[in-house]
């Protein structure tokens, strides 16, 4: 399996990570066991996770088979911290300030069973804590040998660009991924996040590289997902029915025949005219990564500032 650098780092990670987020729900330890030996067998090294998936459970799962295996040295393991765990309750239970980031790391590294993580990646944006105060805690853990490189999950391109600059101008750890949802259903990230990630030399790694299973080919655009699959147990996660007919029914339930595709990944039409300087200009490169399997991806992402920047896929 291929292998590259994250971002600006020198970290290695291979060209695919396993996100663990089913592991202790619908996938069970057995199973994650064979998940997990299967991607090491296959070359691969980043493992993700997140304290939150499963109530920990999913950590738990991969900290008893990292001690079972003794593969702590020869995997990339990452994990994430915002939001309350299990039944924790409290307004510090969750969020990204010092006090819970400090918790949670310390709770997420006895589920795992070791000493220190090589990514810890903040969840999501809090818009109660300063950036300033969640770099430096995170800076902080570096620091304290608990973490080895800080990302960041589910940005804006602003809330990106801001936490970049923030720690380059107070001389913290610097952000070296971004996890972000891309597919070729969501495409939302080409607009700002990816040219803000090839400025800044940021890795990415995107969670769910095939829609949440859409993009397996399992499911048809005539029926509603059904069975012990994540869209069978949630069919409302990206399945939509939709009808030119009237609504009727008490429930307000659609008639006609239900149809899958709510987003065709398509670009909104240009409204600029041909003659304009702006439409003569050379666009900037688009990629597109289409996985052929259910791990997350990981492509290169050019930069300026990183020509072995990379971009992993996972599940956040």
């Amino acid at each position: 399996m291929e292998r590259r650098t994250l971002g600006p780092s020198g970290l290695i990670v291979s060209a695919y990570a396993l996100g663990a987020m089913t592991f202790g729900n619908e996938t069970d330890e057995d199973e994650a066991y064979a998940m997990l030996d299967a991607f090491v067998e296959a070359g691969g090294l980043v493992i993700d996770v997140a304290d939150v998936y499963v109530a920990g459970a999913s950590e738990r799962i991969v900290g008893r088979w990292l001690a079972d295996r003794g593969l702590r040295d020869e995997v990339v393991l990452a994990t994430k911290a915002r939001f309350p765990v299990g039944d924790e309750a409290g307004p510090n239970a969750q969020g990204l300030s010092r006090t819970h980031l400090t918790r949670a790391i310390d709770a997420s590294l006895e589920r795992l069973g070791v000493e220190h993580v090589d990514l810890y990646q903040v969840h999501a944006w809090d818009p109660l804590t300063p950036v300033e105060e969640w770099l430096t805690a995170l800076d902080d853990l570096v620091r304290a040998g608990k973490v080895g490189h800080i990302g960041v999950s589910n940005l804006t391109g602003w809330q990106l660009q801001r936490a970049a600059l923030t720690a380059r101008h107070l001389g913290l750890a610097p952000i070296v991924s971004l996890q972000p949802q891309y597919n070729l259903l969501s495409r939302e990230i080409e607009w700002e996040l990816v040219p803000a990630c090839e400025a800044e030399g940021i890795g990415m790694l995107p969670w769910s590289p095939l829609g949440g299973g859409w993009l397996t080919g399992k499911y048809r655009r005539d029926e509603r997902p059904t069975g012990a699959t994540r869209l069978g147990e949630d069919p409302g996660a990206g399945w939509r029915p939709t009808t030119s007919a009237t609504r009727s029914g008490p429930t307000g339930s659609s008639t006609g025949s239900a149809r899958w595709p709510t987003r065709t990944g398509r670009r909104p039409a240009r409204s600029r005219s041909r003659g304009s300087p702006r439409s003569r200009r050379s666009t900037r490169r688009s990629w597109v990564h289409a996985p052929s399997s259910n791990w997350r991806t990981t492509s290169a992402l050019p930069s300026s500032r990183s020509p072995s920047t990379s971009c992993s896929g996972s599940t956040s």
